[in-house]
């Protein structure tokens, strides 16, 4: 199978189509999905992101089947995509040209560019005596926000969950994030307004956990 050739203009078109593949990552990917998981944190004004490139190797790659969660990434290029087991190929006609400045950042192993991730893990619906996923993660780069790339991120996991036959998908939003609520609404996503999201961290989480 031929390479594509890195190149600055990778995801620029002058018919404005871009082929889009989400799939599984390969250990190649890791630095770019670590890359993606600080913008997020940034983007959330979040300034306690600790993972680190080995870290998620190890929780990728390294750990015994199965992975503890699941991540699928948006691959994105100008030129028709190279063969590769994928959950979702598209092609995007785009009304007008992606203008990317980190492509190079971004740039996969064979050239094609990574524009987004989704992260999520099996859960248990003790209601419906059956599994479903939460999401943890989701995340599109700016450049390509507003394109349908994350509603195609949300059908591939909508899809595996339906695949393996789980009741729901489930997920958090931040009150300040209109966009991404009346995107999910949009998507047939309903609020559960009545519920409150908890955690246990750092030092109440180890003081928690004291037995004695």
């Amino acid at each position: 199978m031929a390479s594509m050739t890195p190149t600055e203009n990778t995801t620029k078109s002058d018919d404005h189509h871009l082929y889009t593949r989400i799939r599984a990552p390969k250990k190649s990917d890791i630095p770019s999905i670590h890359k993606l998981l600080h913008k997020m944190a940034e983007f959330h004004n979040a300034t306690n992101c600790q993972v680190t490139e080995s870290s998620l190797n190890s929780t990728l790659f390294t750990n015994p089947q199965p992975t503890p969660v699941n991540v699928f990434v948006l691959e994105v290029s100008s030129s028709p995509l190279p063969l590769h087991p994928s959950i979702i190929e598209k092609t995007f006609d785009l009304p007008r040209p992606v203008n990317d400045s980190e492509v190079l950042i971004f740039q996969s192993e064979i050239g094609t560019t990574i524009a987004g991730f989704v992260l999520f893990y099996p859960t248990y619906c003790s209601f419906f005596g059956k599994p479903g996923f939460r999401i943890q993660d989701l995340f599109v780069r700016e450049s390509y926000r507003s394109l349908g790339f994350g509603e195609l991120l949300m059908k591939a996991v909508a899809n595996e969950a339906v695949k393996l036959g789980y009741v729901k998908v489930e997920w958090s939003v931040v009150d300040w994030n209109v966009g991404a609520t009346k995107f999910y609404e949009k998507i047939g996503a309903c609020v559960l307004e009545d519920w409150k999201t908890f955690e246990l961290t750092n030092d109440a989480l180890f003081s928690c956990g004291k037995l004695h």
